[in-house]
């Protein structure tokens, strides 16, 4: 089975532009992880999706540093830009990943490919993000290309086409959907880099955990702030947008 991980990414964030490109250690932060997610075992190739822009032209540079290939389509139908790139990449299954999460864990990528590849079924979707229970920012999604294609050919909704997955989850009788839900409830921890005091969190991480094992785990990130439990209130006051797919599927309580 051809399983590709696709990592979204893009220039223009609203709330933190170039965020992807940050420097940590004198790299570029999406370097960082695609390192990281260079250590999941399951796939067989990584792409950099992003738009036709010019202002994402960089990206496209990293990705001919990192020898990643890239594919770019349109800004606001990535749901149309994934498609493009598990056709171009003759992909049976996509792993999704998005550039605002540097940090996450190889491990946990695979564990979820482990339970996709196990579902004897079409049509089939895992997922760590809905409900929340892993941090923010460790979010993966595994889907056959046949799900894929079907919501491309399906939903017009801006919602759906920005965000690629909610069809899936509006429509848990046709989607062969299964959460993959933490040991512990972590959804409190914020690891995700949305804003520029989640870059200062993530920074920290970083630079303390790298030069003790450049892929350190969720484990060893939540021991560092045990350790230092001041570093969570460089973000923990940030609120969350609201999760509409979640008040949908789950109910207005979870989030």
């Amino acid at each position: 089975m051809n399983i590709i991980a696709i990592v979204q990414a893009r220039m223009a964030s609203a709330r933190l532009p170039g965020k992807v490109l940050f420097k940590v250690l004198n790299r570029p932060i999406l370097s960082i992880q695609l390192e990281r997610i260079r250590q999941v075992r399951k796939i067989e190739k990584i792409v950099i999706a992003t738009t036709t822009n010019s202002i994402d032209d960089p990206i496209e540079e990293l990705g001919v540093v990192e020898n990643i290939p890239v594919f770019r389509g349109d800004e606001h139908d990535v749901l149309g830009r994934f498609q493009g790139a598990a056709e171009k990449f003759d992909a049976d299954a996509i792993v999704r990943l998005t550039g605002d999460c540097p940090l996450i864990d190889p491990e946990i990528v695979d564990h979820l490919i482990n339970i996709f590849k196990k579902k004897d079924s079409k049509l089939r979707v895992v997922t760590n993000a809905i409900p929340r229970s892993y941090p923010a920012g460790l979010d993966a999604e595994c889907f056959d290309r046949e799900a894929l294609e079907l919501a491309v050919a399906e939903t017009i909704d801006p919602y759906d086409r920005e965000h690629v997955t909610p069809y899936f989850y509006k429509n848990p009788n046709r989607f062969c959907v299964e959460s993959v839900v933490c040991d512990n409830d972590l959804s409190a921890e914020r690891w995700t880099l949305d804003e520029a005091s989640d870059f200062d969190l993530i920074k920290k991480i970083i630079e303390d955990r790298y030069s003790v094992d450049p892929f350190f785990r969720m484990k060893d990130i939540l021991d560092y702030l045990d350790a230092n439990p001041e570093l969570r209130d460089l973000n923990n006051f940030i609120q969350e947008t609201p999760r509409i797919i979640e008040d949908r599927v789950f109910g207005a309580t979870q989030k």
